[in-house]
């Protein structure tokens, strides 16, 4: 174990305690590894990389705070959602390392107001919060993560991801200041957190038909969380070309979040999202408690996807398959109770939602369930489904629609 303040004579008036972490981590590398304790206190730095098999402690009361400045950032050649691009490195970051953590109870404060004003000007992407880029056996536990400047915790290839008890709490009208979002990893553990945030809580990817090597986000669970504020509460998508599947999300609370669980992609983005599970779920005062949406209008290569009309099937047609709902209890939705619209030629399959009461706030103007073109704003509708197949509802209720749900449904519903 070493401690950051027996480094402190490396700090610098421009650069604040970075030459400090630097020669503490390069220390424990050269030993192979241990624990750096950061005790109470604040420190001002800029990126801090660490190295495989060391662990960075904060004892409660210990902040750091990344400077606001882009000049005194490195540039990493990573990717942003799902392209490849020069980015400022992220304030906690490693690259290819294995056995990292980030635990304790104090706080790493991203002090994101700079970026998030800055963002049009920059030469290149804001920084992740914290990034773990191709890397094995990673925890983030119990830590308090506010202010980010993009995406708050970005594991980005990798194996083996636990992130638990963590407090992550960015201005609800900050842009882009996802929660935490695993990218093409596969064996991820997210649990016992609060997330409240400017954009998504909880986001789920696997790159873009633009993304240079795709590979699948699998094995996920999200269990006993909370999400405030949000876009989604839990969100698939709609970066998704190399595969999203074999997804549990259960026990979890939902609060004016836009969208509880969100399902989102187009045509040209081909992949796959299937094998999700979602049960135990409250939400209150969300727009729409269920949306799967596969003219999703946000993002790269957005030419044909308004067309209705159904095309040919090929390498970039998208799939939404094998979906289970179960035991949800949404109070005051307000633009419908459930959104599933997919394509003509590849209608959502498998959607099985039982046990479910979703009431209606009365009196609400409701908006867009889906933020979907050529659709008309929707308030206190029932369930609205267009090209789906094989579908089934189990003892579900709709209290408070001021219509009849819409349907368009291919083959099965009972």
């Amino acid at each position: 174990m070493v401690t950051i303040k027996d480094f402190a004579s490396y700090c610098t008036t421009d650069r604040g305690w970075t030459a400090a972490f630097e020669q503490a981590i390069a220390a424990l590398d050269a030993l192979g590894g241990g624990l750096l304790y950061v005790p109470a206190g604040s420190y001002e730095t800029c990126s801090i990389e660490l190295k495989s098999n060391i662990t960075l402690y904060l004892e409660s009361g210990a902040e750091l705070k990344f400077i606001q400045d882009a000049a005194l950032y490195r540039v990493v050649q990573s990717e942003f959602e799902g392209r490849s691009e020069g980015l400022y490195m992220p304030c906690i970051y490693a690259k290819e390392a294995e056995h990292v953590t980030v635990c304790g109870h104090g706080t790493i404060n991203g002090q994101g107001s700079y970026w998030w004003e800055a963002r049009k000007t920059l030469p290149h992407s804001r920084p992740y919060l914290i990034c773990f880029e191709r890397c094995n056996h990673v925890k983030i536990l119990d830590v308090r993560l506010i202010n980010s400047p993009v995406w708050t915790v970005h594991p980005l290839y990798c194996n083996d991801v636990e992130v638990r008890g963590v407090t992550i709490r960015n201005p609800w009208d900050s842009p882009n200041t996802d929660g935490i979002n695993p990218d093409s990893c596969c064996n991820v553990r997210i649990a016992d957190c609060l997330v409240d945030v400017g954009d998504d809580c909880i986001t789920l990817k696997s790159g873009t038909e633009e993304t240079p090597v795709k590979a699948p986000c699998e094995n996920i669970t999200i269990t006993n969380c909370n999400m405030v504020h949000g876009h989604g509460g839990v969100v698939i998508g709609s970066e998704m070309s190399g595969n999203v599947r074999n997804v549990v999300i259960s026990n979890c609370v939902f609060q004016d979040t836009d969208r509880g669980i969100r399902v989102k992609t187009r045509r040209g983005r081909g992949g796959s999202m299937e094998s999700i599970l979602v049960s135990n779920v409250m939400m209150d005062r969300v727009l729409c408690p269920f949306v799967f949406n596969m003219y999703y209008r946000c993002g790269m290569n957005g030419g044909s996807y308004k067309d209705k009309f159904a095309h040919d099937v090929d390498s970039g047609t998208p799939m939404i398959r094998n979906i289970q709902i179960q035991n949800c209890m949404v109070t005051d939705a307000r633009a419908a109770a459930g959104f599933f619209y997919g394509l003509p030629e590849m209608p959502i399959d498998n959607v099985k939602i039982s046990d479910c009461t979703i009431r209606m706030k009365e009196g609400d103007e409701g908006g867009d369930p889906a933020m979907m073109e050529d659709l008309p704003k929707m308030a206190q509708e029932g369930i609205f489904m267009r090209h789906a197949a094989n579908v089934v509802f189990r003892n579900v209720q709709v209290i408070g629609s001021v219509s009849e749900s819409g349907w368009d449904v291919d083959e099965t519903v009972s």
